[in-house]
C-alpha cells in the first residue's frame, strides 16, 4: 500500500486483486453545482470514490453557479438529495444508509463561487480561489473543470477558462477539461465545437463524457472478448447471424419537453450511448489498453458503417412516438400531452435502425439498434446470435427445428452475461430445450452499487482517456446519423403517436427484422 493510500478518503482500503491507487490532488471545479446532473449522478459518484478509499487528502470540490447562495446553504442541498436518494431505489445512486463519515468527510472539501458563466471576471475570481486552495489544501496546482450544464455553454465556459490562463499546464501541474454531450447536435455543429475547444485545450486535455462506459459489463466486452480464447475466434461474420444491441427505457419525457423537442432520441442517444456499445462490440482488438490504441480503435469501428444513401433511410430506419398508455401498471400521458411538447410534434421518442459494418471481420452481418423512452421494460443490452447449425443430423427425431444460440450482455439493470444454447432434454427421445448458463456481477462478484460516474471521474484524475471520446470518434458518430437527420425532417409524418406507452414500440420496427425472418429479442 502506497503512503498515498494512508491518507486518503475514509472507507474500504483496497482488496484482494483490486490495484486502484488514491487519484492525485486535486480540486475538482463543477460548472453548474445547483443542476440535476451534479446530485444526481456527480455527488452521488464522489461519495462512492471515498467510500471506496480513491480520494486523497488534497482533494477539494468548488461549486460554480449562478445561484446566489452560501456553500453551507449548497451543501446542505446536497446532504438533502442524498438522504432522499438513500432507500429509494429509485434513481442511478443505490445505497440503504448513508455513511455520515465518508460524507461529512466530502463536505468539509467544499466551497462554492457564485458566477455567471459568461462573465469574465468570475474567472478571475475563481483563479484566486484555485490558488488559495493549492497554499492551504494542498492541491497541488492541479485542476479538473467539469462542464455540468447546457451545452449553449460549453463553448464560453472553455474560452473563458482559456483567457483567464486557467488550463495552462506547466511545472507538473495537469488541467483538464470534462465536457457532457450532447456535444454538438449534427455534423457540422460537432465539427464546430471541436475545432472551438481546440484552438484553447489540447486533445489530450479533454473528456468527453458518455456514462454509459463506466457501467461494468460495457468494459467487460473488451476482457471478454480479448482475454478468453473460447470468444474471440467466434467473434466474426462467418459465426454470427446478426447483433442486437437495445437501449430501452420505461420513463418519457418528464420535465424534460423543452430540451426533447430540439433533440430527439435519435441525437440524445444514438451518436453517442448506442454507438459506444456498437464500437466496443465491432472494434479490432487493440495492441495494448492504452488509451490511444483504444480509441484508435473505436473510432476505426465507427468510420466502417455503411453510409446511409437517402432512399436507404425510409428502409432501414424507423422513427416512433409513444402516445397514451401504461407503463409499470401506471397510465401515462402521450409525449404529445407532456408539458412544454408542441401538441402537433413530429419529434421521434423511438428509433429503429439496420445498419452494416463494412470491414472484413463483419461484412453481411446486419447489426439492428433500437432505442426508446416510455417501453415495456427498461433494459441495455447487447444480443448476439449465432448461425443456427444444420438440421440434418435430427431429421429423424422429435426435433422440429435448431433453435439459435445466444450471447447476452446485460448493460442494465441486472448487470451479467448470459449463452443461450441447446440440451436435450430428459426422456427416451431425441428433443432438445434451450438453456442458458448465466452470470451475475451483482452475486458473483459482490459488486458494489455505482452510477457509473465513479470510474470515469476517477479516470480523469489519473489521466487515462481509454473510456472517453476522441474528436475524431465523435465526428463519425454525426457522420453516420447525418443522413437520417436530413432525411426526416422533409418527411415528417402526419399522425404520430405510432406505439402505446408501455409497449415494446412501433410495430414497423418489428417488420424491420421481419423481412429477414428474424425478430427483435422481447423486452
Amino acid at each position: 500500500m502506497s503512503e498515498r493510500q494512508d491518507h486518503a478518503s475514509p472507507g474500504r482500503r483496497p482488496t484482494t486483486g483490486d490495484t486502484a491507487a488514491v487519484a492525485p490532488p486535486c480540486a475538482m471545479v463543477i460548472f453548474g453545482a445547483g443542476g440535476d446532473l451534479t446530485k444526481r449522478l456527480v455527488m452521488p459518484a464522489l461519495y462512492n470514490l471515498v467510500t471506496a478509499g480513491r480520494l486523497p487528502d488534497g482533494f477539494r470540490i468548488v461549486g460554480v453557479d449562478h445561484g446566489r447562495r452560501t456553500v453551507e446553504e449548497w451543501r446542505q442541498g446536497l446532504t438533502d438529495m442524498m438522504n432522499q436518494f438513500v432507500g429509494s431505489h429509485d434513481g442511478e445512486f443505490q445505497a440503504d444508509r448513508l455513511d455520515k463519515k465518508a460524507w461529512q468527510w466530502l463536505g468539509e472539501r467544499m466551497s462554492y463561487v457564485q458566477a455567471e458563466f459568461e462573465d469574465a471576471d468570475a474567472y478571475k475570481r475563481i483563479g484566486q480561489h484555485l490558488a488559495e486552495l493549492d497554499k492551504t489544501a494542498g492541491t497541488a496546482g492541479n485542476y479538473l473543470f467539469y462542464l455540468a450544464v447546457a451545452d449553449r455553454f460549453f463553448e464560453t465556459v472553455v474560452e473563458r477558462l482559456g483567457a483567464a490562463d486557467l488550463v495552462g499546464e506547466q511545472d507538473g501541474h495537469w488541467r483538464r477539461v470534462v465536457i457532457e454531450k450532447p456535444f454538438g447536435h449534427d455534423l457540422p455543429s460537432a465539427k464546430a465545437l471541436n475545432a472551438s475547444i481546440l484552438k484553447v485545450l489540447q486533445e489530450q486535455q479533454i473528456y468527453r463524457m458518455d456514462h454509459f462506459l463506466g457501467k461494468e459489463t460495457v468494459q467487460n466486452i473488451m476482457a471478454l472478448r480479448f482475454a478468453n480464447g473460447l470468444f474471440e475466434p467466434l467473434w466474426r461474420r462467418e459465426h454470427i447471424d446478426h447483433v442486437q444491441i437495445t437501449a430501452a427505457e420505461t420513463v418519457g419525457v418528464e420535465s424534460r419537453g423543452k430540451f426533447y423537442e430540439q433533440t430527439g432520441a435519435l441525437r440524445d442517444m444514438v451518436p453517442n450511448h448506442v454507438f459506444q456499445l456498437l464500437s466496443l462490440t465491432v472494434m479490432e482488438p487493440p495492441t495494448s489498453f492504452d488509451a490511444e490504441a483504444v480509441r484508435g480503435k473505436k473510432a476505426e469501428a465507427i468510420q466502417a458503417i455503411r453510409p446511409l444513401k437517402p432512399g436507404w433511410v425510409e428502409r432501414d430506419a424507423v422513427r416512433g412516438q409513444y402516445g397514451p398508455g401504461t407503463v409499470l401498471d401506471k397510465p401515462v400521458l402521450g409525449y404529445r400531452q407532456e408539458p412544454n411538447v408542441s401538441p402537433t410534434s413530429n419529434i421521434e421518442t423511438y428509433v429503429a435502425w439496420k445498419l452494416q459494418i463494412d470491414n472484413w471481420r463483419w461484412a453481411g452481418v446486419p447489426f439492428y439498434l433500437r432505442t426508446g423512452k416510455h417501453l415495456k421494460s427498461r433494459k441495455t443490452q447487447i444480443a448476439i446470435r449465432f448461425h443456427q447449425a444444420p438440421h440434418a443430423l435430427f431429421r429423424d427425431t422429435h426435433v422440429e427445428k435448431m433453435n439459435p444460440n445466444w450471447l447476452i450482455l446485460r448493460i442494465q439493470p441486472d448487470e451479467g452475461i448470459a449463452l443461450q444454447f441447446a440440451a436435450k432434454r430428459p426422456g427416451l427421445t431425441m428433443d432438445l430445450g434451450n438453456v442458458s448458463m448465466d452470470f451475475s456481477y451483482k452475486s458473483y462478484f459482490d459488486a458494489k452499487p455505482s452510477t457509473g460516474y465513479e470510474t470515469l471521474i476517477y479516470d480523469c484524475m489519473i489521466g487515462d482517456a481509454t473510456l472517453f471520446q476522441r474528436a475524431d470518434n465523435i465526428e463519425a458518430g454525426w457522420q453516420a446519423v447525418q443522413p437520417i437527420l436530413d432525411y426526416w425532417p422533409a418527411h415528417a409524418p402526419k399522425d404520430f403517436a405510432n406505439y402505446a406507452a408501455g409497449s415494446d414500440g412501433p410495430a414497423a420496427a418489428g417488420a424491420l427484422l421481419a423481412r429477414s425472418g428474424r425478430a427483435w429479442r422481447p423486452l
